[in-house]
């Protein structure tokens, strides 16, 4: 199981810990790593990323986000430091955690989830010369050193149910969320109008894993599998999966079936721990987590942040459908045609079922 967080404040409280952890890029027991790029080692220029449940390894949401603060070390020569959610953690942890990194002098901290919000609020208020961002959240009274970095999932959901309908031979698809969240509807509700957009009567199944305050749905993969093969079971034969690490047990099961699989976040089927299922994903919602992190970092370490809620939507390239294998070449006019219908205001994606 992951390790405890509760040496956090140690760890990165003390400056001796932390250079002898960039030092030797090691990983403490805390669930907290810390390293710099090459010729670097001195930068005083310090990133603190604390992930969702799931972490670095999720093959998904959390692994997109690590990818461009892997990129501010190595373009940018950051020093990093992470650490991630453990599962029914209380607030106090969150917090804590954020705190932590903000005694370590990490400067900017990213969020990764918005299970931080309320937490990223209050550290934030604490800390008005901390700069902070919180993935897929936003809050109206969140402080102005908090950036929200915001996606249109059900743009892109909205592409990949295209892609379903189109592809799903039983016209009957399947969508599983990991926790059934306002944030997990918006992929739900583009998924089942792209689905729909192609054909009226196709059927769409729809599974939640979890609901809050139980966030375990984003890191279960054994019931990711048990709810996708109950879809399988039903006559789905396209799953798309929004549900962090638990989507790769969704993948499992559908690929075992023979059918098609839709990955989430990051462009799956170049996931080396899903190679083996690869011919079997269709495409992937993909969601420029990494863009959003690096371009945040680097206007951090320029002095240029703005503050309130930076979207990525189709147009601006924050959403797209991953194209690996090719299995999705044969519809590329009609994938292209809902794009521009959508980009161009024609086509307006609800944000809820």
């Amino acid at each position: 199981m992951r390790r405890s967080l509760k040496l956090a404040a140690a760890v990165l409280s003390g400056s001796l810990g932390i250079a002898s952890l960039a030092a030797c890029g090691a990983k403490s027991t805390d669930n907290t790593s810390t390293s710099s790029s090459a010729g670097a080692g001195s930068s005083s220029f310090k990133v603190g990323m604390a992930y969702d449940i799931g972490g670095r390894g999720d093959q998904s949401f959390n692994d997109s986000a690590a990818r461009g603060l892997d990129q501010a070390k190595t373009d940018l020569g950051a020093t990093i430091t992470e650490a991630e959610a453990k599962s029914g953690e209380s607030e106090g942890d969150k917090e804590q955690r954020l705190k932590s990194l903000v005694t370590g002098g990490f400067n900017p901290i990213i969020a990764v989830g918005f299970v931080y919000q309320d937490a990223v609020n209050k550290v934030a208020a604490e800390n008005p010369n901390v700069k902070f961002a919180i993935i897929d959240s936003s809050s109206a009274d969140q402080p102005k050193n908090v950036t929200s970095l915001t996606f249109s999932e059900e743009q892109g959901s909205f592409l990949a149910g295209v892609a379903a309908a189109n592809k799903s031979k039983a016209k009957h698809v399947g969508f599983i969320g990991g926790v059934q969240s306002e944030l997990i509807k918006k992929f739900e509700a583009g998924y089942t109008a792209g689905a729909k957009s192609v054909d009226p009567n196709v059927q769409v199944e729809v599974t939640y894993l979890s609901t809050p305050p139980d966030f375990t749905g984003f890191a279960d993969p054994g019931k990711g599998k048990q709810a996708a093969q109950g879809q399988l079971d039903k006559g789905a034969d396209v799953v798309y999966s929004a549900a962090g690490s638990s989507g790769t047990g969704a993948i499992e099961a559908v690929s075992a079936a023979g059918k098609w699989a839709i990955g989430v976040d990051s462009d799956q089927a170049k996931q080396p721990a899903l190679d083996k299922y690869k011919e079997h994903i269709l495409t992937s919602m993909v969601k420029n987590v990494d863009k959003a992190v690096f371009t945040y970092i680097k206007s951090a370490k320029d002095g240029s942040t703005q503050g309130g809620v930076q979207n990525f939507d189709l147009k601006a390239g924050g959403v797209s459908l991953a194209t690996t294998g090719g299995y999705i070449d044969d519809i590329k006019a009609k994938i292209d045609a809902a794009t521009q219908q959508i980009t161009s205001g024609q086509t307006t994606v609800p944000t809820a079922p």
